[in-house]
């Protein structure tokens, strides 16, 4: 089946506003043939003169003549702002339209899309993707019908005066075409992926290195200790000045030949004239010296259209890159939960492109109200193990239940109301408090929501605020502390009132006042309530009725604390490494 046009299926997104796309198109191209027409009347003003010369009183409709150039140069200016403007709204349109579709997608995908492709990937894909095409469609597109009917116009005009004068001025925009096209052709389009592609990644690398930049200052490192950004910032460098040098070259030729197309005509005029000049031909040099910029200025404008076609091309594939994910399916025959017991059994799971199974045959029964701790080192697969209780992805093999359904069978926004998070990195939006708090029950009371942020023990913050429970947070507003942060991420969760929770790292950096608060909002957000709680610090799970010990994506044991510190096993292993790091202090010489 053959591939829809990019052309056309931006006038798909416009919807009834591609009709205005078209009328830019037809209003262009008409601005610039009556742009050409005060070049006739100059072409008379020029021949009156110099038929009347010596004697310039005898002119009689050069005043005529010089206005009708002034009136059509007007009407030209007029057309294309018609032009422009309904081009603009039909843009606009499909900017936002774009926008629109994308988004709804990626809340349609699984939970775990953003970590697997990167926010600041999918903020420029989203954002400047959509924003190329809206200025291929509202300027270069009614640009290039412009460009297009000029020609037409010109040639008329370069032939009708004096034919070899006319060729002589095609002889370099022929030339310059040719090497416009190799500058623009499939080569091209592949350097503009590339080129895209390593943009992409470098600002990917940099939101992440801006969210990690208080670790850094913390310990006195440079920007070398984020090598990937780094290495970003080298890999852009390179590319672009490898592609500065390769295009050297033809564009000086390019340029040479569309701004010298003057020259040709001076040294073709000094030959033809080798026997003696006529006011004819001196009227048609001087004509054309005139017109001829209107060639340079053509070409540009479609070098520069053809340029954005290929930048829009790009930029529809990488929105095409995420309309082609596919979201998790959705069943046609919904269960409920009948409880919030989690049932997992024989899990696997791998990530996208990983050479190994994240999670390996997983089985393990969580009774309802039940608080359970996954331990073990980094990477072993408890964030995963926890992820997928929620559907951030479908497991490969196995399943898991919730309430005794299978969680492929559960409505999305159910599921999403069963299941609540706390992550080791809050996020609140730049608005009010109590907004960001409403997130969770957006028909909440006001009421509701301060108990949820007094449970929170949130308290101390909006008291020292200037408008409480309404300061706005953020860039316009003020900023809290991660702890803070966390504490009304927790004020959130609490309103939702989900009955399972998952802790992931929750107070991994909270201060020590924070993170008693934090405990303490916990042990009243946990009651009655199943929990899964992911921890490093194991000071804070050693009363979980029951301890998961997760190593390379397996479980290596499970009991109460006492049971598993008393074993010879990994746990009690790292809980006695976790005590010595604890009672260790830092030296003091007396010398």
């Amino acid at each position: 089946m053959k591939k829809e046009s990019n052309l056309k299926r931006l006038l798909e997104y416009a919807g009834g506003y591609k009709y205005l796309t078209i009328a830019s198109w037809i209003l262009s191209a008409l601005s610039a043939l009556v742009a050409l027409l005060p070049f006739v009347y100059i072409w008379k003003v020029i021949k009156e003169v110099l038929d009347a010369a010596p004697n310039y009183g005898e002119v009689q409709d050069l005043s005529h003549n010089g206005w009708m150039a002034v009136v059509f140069a007007v009407a030209a200016i007029l057309i294309y702002i018609a032009a422009l403007i309904c081009s603009h709204l039909a843009a606009f349109r499909v900017q936002a339209n774009m926008r629109t579709k994308a988004m709804h997608h990626i809340v349609a995908l699984p939970m775990g899309f953003m970590d697997g492709i990167g926010s600041g990937k999918v903020r420029k894909t989203v954002y400047e993707s959509s924003a190329a095409t809206e200025t291929y469609l509202a300027h270069q597109l009614p640009d290039k019908a412009n460009a297009l009917a000029t020609p037409v116009g010109l040639i008329v005009l370069l032939l009708i005066f004096d034919w070899r004068l006319g060729l002589l001025s095609l002889l370099p925009v022929a030339a310059a075409f040719v090497i416009m096209s190799v500058m623009t052709g499939k080569r091209m389009a592949k350097k503009m992926e590339e080129y895209n592609n390593a943009l992409g990644q470098m600002s990917n690398e940099a939101v992440e290195y801006v969210r990690g930049i208080s670790v850094v200052k913390t310990f006195g490192q440079s920007v070398f200790s984020f090598r990937r950004f780094k290495e970003a910032i080298d890999n852009y460098e390179k590319w672009v000045i490898a592609y500065t040098k390769d295009l050297r070259f033809p564009m000086m030729c390019y340029t040479t030949l569309v701004n010298g197309i003057f020259a040709v005509l001076v040294a073709a005029a000094l030959v033809m004239t080798s026997g003696g000049v006529t006011n004819e031909f001196l009227l048609d040099l001087m004509y054309y010296i005139i017109i001829t910029p209107i060639i340079t200025l053509t070409l540009t404008k479609i070098m520069y259209a053809s340029e954005n076609k290929l930048i829009v091309a790009d930029a529809m594939s990488r929105i095409d890159s995420i309309l082609e994910m596919e979201p998790l399916p959705e069943t046609d025959y919904p269960k409920h939960p009948k409880d919030n017991s989690v049932e997992l059994s024989g899990v696997s799971f791998r990530y996208k492109d990983a050479e190994r199974n994240a999670l390996e045959n997983i089985s393990l029964t969580i009774r309802p109200g039940e608080h359970v701790a996954f331990v073990g080192p980094s990477g072993g697969g408890k964030t995963t193990l926890a992820s997928i209780v929620a559907r951030f992805w479908d497991v490969r093999d196995g399943s898991v239940k919730i309430g005794g359904v299978n969680v492929k069978d559960i409505p999305k926004e159910e599921l999403m109301d069963t299941v609540s998070f706390v992550f080791q990195d809050s996020k609140l939006m730049k608005t009010s408090i109590l907004e960001n708090v409403r997130m969770a029950k957006p028909d909440a009371s006001r009421e509701e929501i301060l108990k949820a942020l007094h449970d929170a023990q949130c308290d101390d913050i909006l008291e020292k605020l200037p408008q409480g429970v309404d300061t706005v947070v953020g860039a316009k507003g003020v900023y809290l502390s991660g702890g803070e942060q966390q504490r009304i991420s927790i004020a959130r969760v609490m309103l939702k009132n989900a009955p399972i929770l998952i802790l992931d790292e929750a107070t991994a950096f909270a201060d020590p006042d924070n993170e008693a608060k934090v405990q303490a909002a916990f042990s009243v957000l946990a009651k009655g309530k199943t929990v899964l709680m992911i921890a490093h610090r194991l000071s804070t799970v050693t009363g979980a009725d029951r301890i998961v010990v997760i190593k390379d994506g397996k479980i290596e044991d499970t009991g109460t604390h006492g049971q598993l510190k008393d074993k010879d096993g990994l746990y009690a292993e790292m809980w006695r490494q976790y005590n010595k790091a604890a009672k260790w202090k830092v030296g003091v010489s007396n010398a």
